[in-house]
């Protein structure tokens, strides 16, 4: 009989992101190739939400949110490595449906 799977919940407000893999090199909007050994200060990364506890009240499953991946916390599930950080963290969420957006679109 093999091991019992466990599924995973998020408490109060954590949510559960997983990031987009970087690139070994990216290309600026010029052309310009930057190297992965380049260290960008203070880059917000984007990510989809895989979990959000009962207490989230602005962001689900699914949605692209923008964040500060530095200072959060890492979990390695299956081999795929997602981080967990409180809502409060999250800078912004991408939707279709919008009110009062910027009016920028991914």
């Amino acid at each position: 009989m093999g091991d019992p799977k466990f599924e995973i919940q998020m408490l109060h407000d954590r949510v559960m992101v997983k990031t987009e893999q970087q690139a070994e090199e990216r290309r600026s909007t010029a052309g310009i190739v930057i190297p992965a050994t380049v260290k960008m200060a203070n880059r917000l990364v984007w990510g989809e939400v895989c979990g959000a506890g009962q207490n989230a009240r602005t962001v689900k499953v699914g949605d692209k949110v923008l964040f500060n991946p530095e200072d959060q916390y890492e979990v390695e599930v299956h081999g795929q490595i997602y981080l967990v950080m409180r809502e409060r963290d999250l800078h912004a969420i991408a939707t279709q449906q919008t009110d009062n957006g910027t009016g920028l679109y991914l």
